[in-house]
């Protein structure tokens, strides 16, 4: 039998763990030696790099579509914070460190979110839409992926998006960021706006250096272990040459899992268990 937590004990104790571990984990950011990008550029910088839409509203997530209007708010509060950073060469990015007094002056409402492996409702939930497209969009650069989580479960069909399987990038304040660094010697630029009922997210750079990076999964599979049937894919990241189209190489990013909580289309092939990679 696993022993307990404390706060499994005592539950009212969960805040003040709460308000501990995200002051210990920005007082950790503050002495690990990296450059955080914080500057704001309302000017574009010249060159799109990439560009995706995705629509902001699911209908298919089985709670009341309030928490989906919720979400939108949310959404709206943390693009304040984000749209026209700059990463500078050398410079990381930290999701938390840029949206963390979003909520300072309007709070967030509750939107959904996925605890302990459960879809439920939460003060801020629905930011990971933020992430997901954030990630997509430093996928399809040569920015260096430093943190990210994904989603135990996928509760849900995935709305309709240009990103493959796989691209996902769950957050909670204090436990779960999303960082990214640029090793480059280009200053990158995020843009986030809201147009009808999709949000935007662009990514802009300071001048072109001729390649094209793009985002690809590999090896999708569907499996039946004893607690449900898993997705598994391979995600990599193609260079190509802008003038030629030709691929000068294609590197495996991560490998991403999630249990499928939801009954997958008619004539999916799901394959009877085996070993994780």
């Amino acid at each position: 039998m696993s022993r307990k937590r404390v706060t499994e004990l005592f539950p009212f104790l969960i805040p003040l763990r709460k308000w501990q571990r995200k002051r210990w984990y920005y007082r950790r950011m503050e002495r690990d030696g990296r450059r955080y990008a914080d500057a704001i550029r309302p000017a574009e910088l010249p060159v799109e790099l990439f560009r995706s839409a995705c629509p902001m509203i699911n209908g298919d997530t089985g709670f009341d579509l309030q928490y989906q209007e919720n979400k939108v708010f949310n959404l709206k509060l943390a693009a304040r914070c984000l749209d026209g950073l700059l990463i500078r060469p050398g410079e990381s990015f930290s999701f938390w460190r840029c949206v963390r007094h979003a909520d300072r002056d309007t709070p967030y409402r509750d939107g959904l979110a996925e605890i302990n492996g459960r879809l439920t409702t939460q003060y801020g939930g629905g930011l990971c839409m933020m992430t997901n497209l954030l990630f997509w969009m430093f996928l399809n650069s040569p920015l260096t992926i430093v943190e990210r989580w994904g989603h135990d479960v996928k509760d849900f069909p995935e709305p309709a998006s240009d990103a493959p399987l796989g691209v996902d990038a769950t957050v909670a304040e204090g436990w779960q960021d999303l960082k990214v660094k640029n090793d480059t010697g280009r200053t990158y630029q995020i843009r986030v706006v809201f147009e009808g009922g999709h949000i935007v997210g662009r990514l802009l750079a300071d001048r072109d250096d001729g390649l094209r990076y793009q985002a690809v999964d590999r090896y999708l599979r569907y499996v039946r272990e004893p607690d449900g049937v898993y997705e598994r894919v391979t995600v990599c990241r193609r260079t190509v040459e802008t003038a030629t189209g030709r691929c000068t190489a294609e590197q495996v990013l991560y490998r991403n899992q999630c249990r499928i909580g939801y009954a997958l289309p008619a004539g999916t092939r799901i394959i009877e268990q085996e070993a994780t990679q």
